[in-house]
């Protein structure tokens, strides 16, 4: 009910500003086709009380299409109905098959949950029209079947019996139909909570349907203290194609909002700061209330100077930055941070003398001096910029996901050799053809769990997203024990096996044979890595700075190459054996950062 409230204040608001009334939640229509639509695909993450992976299966094989099919949902999804067989035959007559009444009498009362015995009011309904009960004898007939009391049920089945007989029902058929109540009373379901609870599973579906980020920034807010929570709903957010921005020191929230981005042309979320690690609610008010009563922060020097640092202290000015806050000021997060001291320094200057009234002349000289720097567009940065990886690994730390990229973009250029497609593509061959088939996929672990059989052999599942998709890879036995070190979460691996329909979930799987990591990967495949030697640069020099950069990554399986051009001459040279490489990450950003993107390649034919 938090959620709807806080997805209606923000539709609300917008609703305002356009001049239309406000959106009443209680008069949404209930045979809003888009939203069943949502609901028969199983794309109920985040709905109420039907977003459980159990509830999706069902919800994939029952398709509902109209709301009564939501309160029976609620009411089947429970251990009693899935194991009586009674959610078999409820779907079964959904989809065609033909029910069975035991009297005419019945008809009315079963149609609607198609000819099963589901509510505890229909157990009180028969009771009245086949036998005679009041409404009173009725209730203690549910409470006897419920508490399932030998003597008890003999005597309300003595009373049943009669009462029917005196209807002119035949004895067998009330004896039949008495069988039958007290065989499901049990599993039976209170039909006004279930409605009640539709009523409200409903309402949410149609929110994510119709005005998908408000819902969504309405559920990530309810859920931003469990991380492991927000993970999947921003996932969720990214595959209904909803933009997530980082947290903004001069647009965000403690709470997580929707901002309209007019050259998008579009509605995104603006990460809530309340959910970043180690931001407390009071600084985050500080920020906020300083920023609308003085104006927007022109930057972090300014923003250090305006805010209180006992609640904004570097701890949590570090979080920020590393989170993305300040990037509309400055996108370059490791300058900010290498200029955080002095940014302190002269904001704790600038308090002193506030206090004392007095001018600082050495302070404003360095802050004008600030000025002149970042008033020069073309002069070079004084600090190199992250790698996306390190902006990521970053970004991970202070938020707990990956929230401006994937780990695995910075390899899109090598996934080609490596993989025989993504994870996506995959899945909707194997969905085409229905047939196993062989596949060798790259993703990064995002759920890791493990498994024992009875006869001790070890098991282990991992959910791999490659940013197209998500695929579980299972590891059996001697497979598993072989390369469960590499089985970690957040881990980038390449597994290769067999792609199969699993027989519990009726979800792909791939079974693993082979599995390991990206850089064990690369490391396989790779024919060499080739280096473009820089024009004009001192032979002596530039091999001695590469030899330095190679040393630590020496004895490995892959040849240097080096690529000459100069205006008269050019030639390819390949270094001897004794400088093969380990080719991993921590060597071709070094490379990388010394001789530019362009100019180093990984060669893989």
């Amino acid at each position: 009910l938090t959620i709807i409230d806080w997805a209606l204040q923000t539709i609300n608001k917008k609703r305002a500003a356009a001049g239309e009334a406000p959106l009443d939640i209680t008069q949404i229509p209930r045979d809003d086709k888009a939203s069943y639509d949502l609901l028969t695909k199983s794309q109920t993450t985040a709905v109420f009380q039907l977003e459980s992976r159990g509830m999706k299966e069902l919800i994939r094989k029952l398709r509902p299409d109209c709301f009564d099919d939501i309160i029976a949902l609620v009411a089947l999804f429970r251990p009693g109905p899935l194991e009586s067989g009674m959610v078999d035959d409820y779907i079964n007559v959904k989809h065609g098959a033909k029910a069975e009444y035991a009297h005419p009498a019945l008809v009315p009362i079963l149609k609607p949950t198609n000819g099963v015995i589901l509510y505890q009011e229909q157990v009180m309904q028969i009771a009245r029209e086949l036998a005679g009960y009041t409404l009173g004898g009725a209730d203690m007939l549910r409470r006897a079947m419920g508490k399932k009391k030998p003597e008890e049920m003999a005597k309300e089945r003595e009373k049943f019996t009669t009462g029917a007989v005196a209807n002119h029902i035949e004895e067998s058929i009330a004896t039949y139909t008495f069988d039958l109540m007290e065989k499901f009373a049990g599993y039976g379901f209170n039909k006004s909570h279930s409605a009640a609870y539709a009523l409200v599973a409903y309402q949410t579906a149609w929110l994510k349907t119709h005005y998908q980020a408000a819902f969504m920034a309405a559920v990530l807010s309810s859920d931003m203290d469990n991380t492991d929570k927000v993970v999947i709903l921003i996932e969720e957010c990214r595959q209904m194609k909803i933009k997530i921005c980082p947290p903004d020191i001069n647009v965000s929230y403690f709470k997580f909002a929707v901002d309209e981005i007019p050259e998008l042309g579009e509605e995104v979320i603006l990460y809530g700061i309340g959910a970043m690690k180690g931001v407390g609610e009071n600084a985050i008010d500080d920020v906020i209330r300083e920023r609308e009563t003085q104006g927007a922060f022109k930057d972090l020097v300014d923003f250090c100077k305006r805010v209180d640092l006992r609640k904004v202290n570097r701890r949590v000015l570090e979080a920020l930055i590393k989170a993305g806050a300040f990037d509309r000021i400055n996108d370059n997060r490791a300058a900010l941070l290498d200029e955080l001291p002095t940014a302190l320094k002269i904001a704790e200057q600038h308090g002193k003398t506030a206090q004392t009234g007095q001018n600082d002349l050495f302070g404003l000289e360095v802050r004008e001096a600030s000025d002149a720097q970042q008033d020069t567009p073309d002069a070079p940065p004084s600090v190199e910029p992250w790698s996306d990886i390190e902006r990521l690994n970053a970004e991970k730390l202070v938020l707990g996901l990956y929230l401006t990229g994937h780990p695995i973009d910075q390899y899109a250029a090598e996934l080609k050799f490596i993989t025989n497609g993504s994870i996506a593509a995959l899945i909707a061959d194997a969905e085409r053809s229905k047939s196993k088939q062989s596949a060798r996929i790259v993703g990064l672990v995002v759920e890791m769990r493990t498994r024992q059989t009875k006869s001790g052999k070890n098991m282990g599942f991992a959910t791999l997203d490659d940013s197209t998709g998500r695929l579980e890879v299972a590891a059996f036995g001697d497979t598993y024990d072989k390369y469960r070190d590499i089985l970690s979460k957040d881990s980038l691996i390449v597994a290769e096996g067999s792609v199969s329909v699993d027989d519990f979930s009726n979800t792909l799987r791939l079974t693993a044979e082979k599995i390991y990591s990206f850089e064990q990967a690369r490391a396989g495949f790779a024919r060499a890595i080739v280096l473009n030697w820089p024009d004009g640069a001192s032979n002596v020099e530039f091999t001695k700075r590469l030899g330095e950069i190679l040393q630590p990554y020496q004895n490995g399986n892959c040849p240097m190459q080096l690529h000459y051009k100069t205006s008269i001459a050019k030639a390819s040279l390949q270094l001897g054996d004794q400088w093969r490489v380990h080719p991993q990450d921590e060597l071709l950003i070094r490379l990388r950062r010394w001789l530019g993107k362009a100019a180093v390649e990984i060669r893989y034919r």
